[in-house]
């Protein structure tokens, strides 16, 4: 089968497309043959060596969609044909076929396509994670959504919007803009804008917000700190590098900063996340939106389309 395959820690131009074996799944296995393969920050970074750095060689990528090609024993979830996605793999994404553990393959209804299903795992999952299980978001609350137009961002302000919450995002271009509105957004300001959180303030009346989800906190962590409310609560999602912030913006507001990220969900966390996933997508909640389409020999520039400023939907691969 065609991968891609990372023999050296490094740039893009690591990403390399090869012809490996096509696994066999083993006892509580699934082997899925791959229509779509996300693409996620976090993929470039694990690339680069500067973040859980892989055993060489390896194929990248923790988010796909595709049909089950065949089970290991004592699989009893599924069986060939079904159509799922997964929230990581055994063998990597980023191929025609993945092998992956039985609990981290899960079922999508036939309302999305599989470029959409594939951009569920860790998106969807992250801004869930982040909004209920670490915010404790409730309706009624307004949320601060740095990164509104991409994959985790879109992802969180329709879950945002349908549990009753005030969303106010952050995009850097004017597609981002409409398409954070069309998902619910209330507000939609431009993160460039030096006046960005005078107009957050304003908005909720000089009272700040009461939730932000964090995409890059080495840009603006500082700057979140003094936007929220009274026992407001940042969640780091992201973050690219070091910064400087005055503790006393978090103790004058009894704030709390949340570090998270999904490898770190327990079990149960995780089947309470995708069964609200698929509820989402049942019901119509959840729209994944699909932002570019690569083949999968074009992984390297995949890899570098989602690290750009204005990010749009998610960035999927198809072999």
């Amino acid at each position: 089968m065609k991968a891609i395959r990372v023999s050296a820690h490094g740039g893009p131009e690591v990403l390399k497309l090869e012809e490996i074996a096509k696994p066999s799944p083993s006892a509580g296995q699934v082997l899925v043959k791959v229509h779509a393969a996300g693409v996620n920050p976090v993929d470039t970074y694990i690339r680069s060596g500067a973040y859980t750095a892989m055993n060489l060689p390896y194929t990248p990528g923790f988010d796909a969609a595709g049909v089950v090609e065949s089970v290991g024993q004592n699989v009893t979830r599924f069986k060939p044909g079904n159509m799922v996605y997964t929230s990581s793999t055994i063998s990597g994404s980023y191929a025609e076929f993945a092998l992956c553990a039985e609990s981290s393959v899960h079922p999508f209804p036939s309302n999305i396509t599989f470029p959409q299903a594939a951009g569920l795992g860790i998106p969807y999952a992250t801004a869930y994670r982040a909004l209920f299980q670490k915010a404790m978001a409730r309706a009624g609350e307004t949320v601060l959504v740095h990164g509104a137009s991409g994959g985790v961002g879109t992802a969180a302000v329709q879950w945002a919007r349908a549990a009753g919450l005030i969303v106010i995002g952050t995009t850097g271009t004017e597609e981002g803009r409409k398409l954070a509105l069309l998902n619910g957004a209330s507000f939609v300001l431009n993160h460039r804008a030096e006046n960005y959180m005078d107009e957050v303030m304003r908005i909720t009346d000089k009272r700040g917000v009461d939730v932000i989800l964090e995409m890059l906190a080495n840009v603006n962590l500082a700057r979140d700190l003094s936007m929220l409310a009274k026992y407001g609560r940042v969640v780091v999602i992201g973050n690219r590098g070091k910064i400087e912030i005055n503790p006393r913006d978090a103790m004058g507001r009894d704030a709390t900063i949340l570090g998270m990220t999904l490898f770190n969900a327990p079990p149960a966390d995780l089947q309470s996340v995708h069964a609200a996933i698929y509820a989402g997508l049942d019901n119509g909640t959840l729209r994944p939106v699909v932002g570019k389409e690569f083949p999968l020999s074009e992984a390297a520039q995949a890899h570098t389309a989602v690290m750009e400023s204005g990010a749009y939907g998610k960035i999927v691969l198809v072999p």
